[in-house]
């Protein structure tokens, strides 16, 4: 049978490029990048070069890109270090941390937490019905204990894109105004295939980068940490990434996100073309199946997302019967499909259950071509109208 691969949020194959780079490490540069002898300083040569490239991608120096073991640890570093930090330096200090409503888990989780635990304070920025933070609630709930703002660039399920520069102007406002240094991290885990990630246009001071969403390994993640904001460890050892994150470094897989990451500029000029098939599926959704709709924006969107709700179908029986016939979607986010939660991106932008009981994911990729487009939208069309039935 012919399959259809339309969950790249989910994850994207390792490009043929990037796998090629990466096979020599497995066994035949296999030293420790901390070993002094031959075989480690190869080792150590692999990660500076992978280094410098995933720099020269974010725009920022090499010293502050940190090789994590996933986007998700690389976000949990980013809250849990700043608040880390800080209690370190004050035993007493409650920091207040602020987030979207919209986040991914690696993001909501921790935060949630450490408030349950009392360690810190937080609050949720709500999103307009297309999934926008709504910058007003943002400035309100900016005060003097907030510690970090964390918005993610692209949403994984809706792919509305947030305006990640306005959002670092109002916070470095706040900080200016009242001589604060409130830090501002953003996890671009689904943008870096198709959104500019110079660290310095964007005004962040963390980002995260996740390898199996650009093409990449899975196992491996960046976190950009900007000179100056300083975090604690979540994994304590032997010092490796300059401290921030100890254990022995996974040199395939940052070989591998180092490569893939060079790989996303020669890959711009497809931007366009996945932008136009995402389009022409929409269109030809709306157009031929009744009672469809798109969730989230349709202007500000990642360009390989949607999102559509079939009113009168169960999600999950229209993931499996889809996939029967050959193609792969999601139910939503990939991290959590299995357990058959209801979506708490789709619950934020104010849908009616029934919408959220109905809503899939489809999310094109490199190879996707006009023809998968067309065989989709013919297959998606009778399985919905027997789902009805």
């Amino acid at each position: 049978m012919e399959r259809i691969y339309l969950d790249n949020s989910a994850s994207t194959p390792t490009a043929k490029e990037v796998l090629r780079k990466m096979m020599p490490y497995f066994s035949e540069k296999y030293g420790n990048a901390s070993s002094l002898h031959f075989f480690g300083q190869e080792a150590q040569s692999a990660i500076d070069e992978a280094r410098t490239k995933a720099s020269k991608f974010l725009s920022c120096n090499q010293e502050e890109v940190f090789f994590t073991g996933s986007a998700t640890e690389a976000n949990n570093l980013a809250i849990v270090g700043v608040m880390r930090k800080i209690r370190k330096q004050n035993k007493n200090a409650i920091p207040h941390i602020i987030t979207s409503s919209i986040e991914h888990e690696s993001i909501l989780e921790p935060i949630k937490y450490y408030t349950k635990m009392g360690y810190i304070t937080s609050d949720f920025i709500p999103v307009s019905k297309e999934g926008f933070v709504l910058l007003e609630e943002l400035k309100n709930l900016l005060k003097e204990e907030t510690a970090l703002v964390s918005v993610m660039y692209a949403n994984n399920e809706i792919g509305t894109i947030q305006n990640i520069k306005e959002i670092s102007l109002l916070i470095r406002k706040f900080n200016k105004e009242n001589n604060k240094e409130i830090l501002f991290h953003t996890d671009a885990a689904q943008s870096a295939n198709f959104l500019n990630c110079d660290t310095k246009e964007l005004g962040v001071d963390m980002l995260t980068i996740s390898g199996h969403k650009v093409y990449g390994p899975k196992g491996v993640g960046i976190l950009f940490v900007k000179k100056g904001a300083e975090i604690e460890p979540l994994i304590l050892g032997s010092k490796q990434e300059a401290g921030v994150r100890s254990g022995t470094e996974n040199i395939p897989a940052i070989v591998g996100v180092g490569a893939a990451l060079e790989i996303i500029e020669k890959e711009r000029k497809n931007i366009e073309k996945i932008s136009f098939l995402r389009d022409k599926l929409a269109e030809e959704i709306l157009k031929s199946i009744e009672n469809s709709k798109i969730n989230g924006s349709m202007k500000k969107r990642i360009h390989h997302n949607l999102n559509v709700s079939f009113l009168g179908v169960d999600r999950e029986d229209l993931v499996v019967a889809l996939d029967i016939l050959g193609i792969a979607v999601s139910a939503g986010a990939a991290c959590y499909s299995k357990a058959l939660k209801t979506s708490h991106v789709l619950s934020a932008l104010g849908l009616p259950e029934e919408e959220k009981k109905s809503s899939i994911r489809i999310t094109l990729g490199r190879s996707t071509t006009e023809d998968d487009i067309k065989k989709t939208v013919d297959i998606l069309k009778k399985t919905v109208e027997n789902l009805r039935r």
